[in-house]
């Protein structure tokens, strides 16, 4: 028995599974009976501890099950860590080769490839495709400015790499695990985030639902949007003809009713393959605006999230922040480093009368520059278990100054200052998480924010792959747009030659 759940954005999918999974075990299921199996580390662990706490159970003990398949195949296979291929592996294997490889290395979070090296993500790219090397190569229309003969001869020289040292990789890990047939057996399966499966996945979760007596598949092909890194949506959509049984929840949770949810709908209309939803957005309706230019985004209050195709595109509105004095994250960084804001946040208590303790006085020495005498910086005469007050520090530990923050510390450049000046006269919670958080549209997939901005920039490489597969953008920006809760500013491009039309 198969069953296909389809999720549209906000409709609760991960929900509806978990429940499920409630009811099975409610109805004399053994956790070790049931399979959990997720794209991202993240659904697999909010599963396991939904479980755990509903039932009592162990996650290391009971919840073995409920995992990504990258680390089924890992605990099946008896791999242990050492025998992985590490970053430093993949730098020494391009000292060797004359190739120059600064980043390289399979995300714990879902099993994807990352590298700076273009044909090391390519011939990755190839193998989770189950596709023939030069195959996959030409089918890119040659995007990489890369060598085909060169491509055939390192995809050559990795393989007697990794078998002199022994060692593997995550994709092998799945080669192994279909090929020994290492699947356990189980009276429930669930794979989640179905639609991000690649080619070699799906023979892996074959592999696993041929020894299940019950499969539920859930999804959305309409937020497929990891093909460049080998997501094989077009499977998911085919299974339409095999299994038993397609659910399509049809209430969202999240998207407003209104000018927001008929945009969305007006981009994945565009589509052609794919499973046909209709789904309710929220009875109340969302803001859409448009903007010709990210300076006319007002900012100034609440919770934003700024999404773009590509970081570099980013750029332009870090530095409106930054002249605003409005507080942001990128790249899971703050616009300001945690030790800075805590240091200045420190010391105004220090210098309104409360005592500290030896790290934070520690902290804030790092910027005082000229203001400690020297042989004090290190903070040494300071004893950990004891707490001091700003007077102690003048007498007896070299502090030299008692003055406000931007005439005492001078590890701090002007822009800087400027900067943290303007954020504190805005009422900006520096001693808290930023309420802008700028992020691509990939990497906050799953994520929602009551106020959404999005950049209609695309790369070059991007608007010549849309000539000949469009769909991809239109599933992009359709995930990006479905992650407003209430409004959406959109904001033109900056070359219409390069951008997403709406």
């Amino acid at each position: 028995m198969k069953t296909i759940i389809l999720g549209p954005p906000g409709t609760g999918k991960t929900t509806t599974l978990l429940n499920l999974v409630d009811e099975f075990i409610k109805q004399g299921t053994k956790p070790k009976e049931i399979g959990y199996f997720s794209f991202t580390k993240k659904a697999a662990k909010e599963a396991a501890t939904r479980a755990s706490e509903k039932f009592g159970l162990s996650e290391d003990h009971d919840l073995i099950y409920f995992r990504t398949l990258h680390s089924l195949a890992f605990r099946m296979l008896g791999i242990t860590k050492d025998k992985m291929m590490s970053r430093e592996d993949y730098r020494e294997f391009g000292l060797r080769c004359n190739i120059p490889i600064k980043t390289a290395s399979y995300s714990d979070e879902d099993g994807i490839f990352n590298s700076d090296n273009e044909y090391l993500t390519i011939i990755n790219t190839a193998r989770v495709k189950k596709m023939d090397l030069m195959e996959c190569y030409d089918s890119r229309r040659n995007l990489l400015d890369i060598e085909r003969d060169t491509l055939f001869l390192l995809d050559q020289e990795l393989k007697r790499f990794k078998k002199e040292k022994g060692l593997k990789d995550f994709t092998d890990l799945l080669d192994d695990f279909v090929e020994q047939d290492l699947a356990p057996k189980f009276k429930v399966l669930f794979i989640d985030e179905a639609q991000d499966l690649s080619h070699l996945q799906w023979e892996m979760v074959r592999s696993i639902w041929k020894k299940a007596e019950k499969t539920y598949i859930a999804g959305d092909d309409d937020q497929a949007i990891f093909k460049w890194a080998g997501a094989d949506v077009d499977h998911f959509i085919a299974l339409r003809d095999e299994v038993d049984d397609i659910k399509t929840l049809n209430q969202s949770y999240r998207i407003p009713g209104g000018p927001i949810h008929e945009l969305s709908q007006k981009i994945i209309s565009r589509v052609k393959n794919r499973y046909e939803k209709d789904y309710k957005p929220r009875q109340e309706t969302g803001l859409l605006r448009f903007y010709t230019d990210i300076t006319q985004v007002d900012m100034s209050k609440g919770e934003w999230t700024v999404l773009a195709s590509a970081n570099y595109f980013l750029d332009d509105v870090k530095e409106l922040c930054e002249l605003q004095g409005w507080y942001y994250q990128h790249k899971g960084m703050n616009s300001i480093s945690l030790e800075l804001l805590l240091a200045l946040s420190n010391w105004e208590d220090f210098r309104n009368g409360l005592a500290l303790n030896y790290i934070q006085i520690k902290n804030i020495y790092r910027y005082l520059g000229a203001n400690i005498t020297p042989g004090y910086k290190d903070a040494k005469t300071l004893k950990a278990e004891e707490k001091y007050l700003i007077k102690d520090c003048i007498q007896n530990h070299g502090l030299l100054t008692d003055k406000v923050w931007y005439e005492s510390f001078q590890g701090v450049d002007t822009i800087t200052e400027n900067y943290i000046r303007n954020m504190r006269a805005n009422g900006e919670k520096i001693n808290k998480t930023p309420r802008i958080l700028m992020s691509t549209i990939h990497a906050f997939k799953g994520g929602e924010r009551d106020n959404l901005c999005v950049l209609l920039d695309l790369t070059a490489a991007a608007v010549k792959q849309s000539e000949y597969d469009p769909d991809d953008l239109h599933r992009l920006y359709y995930t990006a747009f479905t992650r407003a809760k209430r409004e959406l500013h959109i904001v033109d491009p900056r070359d219409f030659n390069k951008a997403y039309t709406i």
